[in-house]
């Protein structure tokens, strides 16, 4: 007994720790900067006010980042899981000459730090046209992105019994029906758990968008709120208005997923 409320004790003190941080973003975000200047940042609020979100949206030119950023991410998470599939389905069901190398070796490209490879894939972008686009930034995601998530669908996919693949052979399907109709419903929680997580690797990545974009107008929500937090120095009600919409679509996109999140993870443990 004592050992269980010790630990929801230090389970509640450490929720209460996470917790108030985020709280006190959110309330600072409703506060006006009268309130703030007049009464101190730690204060209880004075006053509520949405002004800081108006300001944020489109004195901060938020709303515009917001657009690039789900104009990046969207295509970068569908196209990355679309590939990374295809490859793990090929890599996990059928004898691929060189199959262990080939995972090592995309595996062994997230190992690599990226600060060492920002120049190249500067340069790269430059040679081929793309510097200063979001289809560029959109290239870097997929390129870094595919060869994890083929490792992780390869350990889904390996562990469905190859009889179900044996039995659509006798049906008549070909690799394309089994692939798409077998294989990918089986791995619904796999996938929806690595939307998840690529969707808030992308959405939030900084260092990508300011090695390949230079205009502000092609910005996303993250380099645009390190670009607010200069112009609204002094003005912690905007800069908390501005962190509170860069981080709203990856929690609706984790709340949307997280039934299925939860199961890819129970399920990758009992592997």
């Amino acid at each position: 007994m004592w050992g269980t409320a010790a630990f929801h004790t230090s389970a509640g003190l450490l929720s209460l720790v996470w917790l108030v941080p985020i709280a006190v973003v959110l309330v600072t975000a409703c506060r006006s900067f009268d309130d703030i200047a007049a009464n101190g940042l730690g204060t209880l609020p004075h006053s509520f006010t949405l002004g800081g979100f108006r300001q944020a949206w489109v004195d901060g030119g938020q709303q515009q980042a917001l657009i690039n950023s789900l104009v990046v991410t969207i295509p970068a998470v569908l196209l990355s899981l679309l590939l990374a599939s295809m490859a793990a389905f090929a890599l996990s069901r059928y004898d691929v000459p060189f199959r262990r190398a080939l995972l090592l070796l995309m595996l062994s490209g997230n190992l690599l730090p990226p600060q060492i490879l920002l120049i190249p894939v500067s340069k790269l972008s430059e040679q081929l046209g793309l510097y200063d686009s979001l289809y560029a930034l959109i290239g870097v995601q997929i390129g870094f992105g595919v060869g994890f998530y083929v490792f992780v669908l390869h350990g889904f996919m390996r562990a469905i019994p190859p009889e179900i693949q044996q039995a659509a052979v006798i049906d008549g399907a070909g690799p394309w029906q089994i692939y798409s109709r077998i294989i990918l419903p089986l791995a619904k929680p796999a996938l929806a758990a690595l939307t998840s997580l690529s969707f808030t690797w992308i959405f939030n990545d900084l260092l990508w968008a300011i090695t390949v974009l230079r205009s502000d107008s092609r910005m996303p929500i993250t380099a645009s709120l390190l670009g607010l937090q200069g112009q609204y120095v002094s003005q912690w009600n905007v800069i908390a208005a501005g962190s509170v919409i860069a981080a709203a679509p990856t929690v609706i996109v984790f709340l949307r997923f997280q039934r299925h999140f939860v199961a890819g993870l129970n399920l990758g443990a009992v592997k």
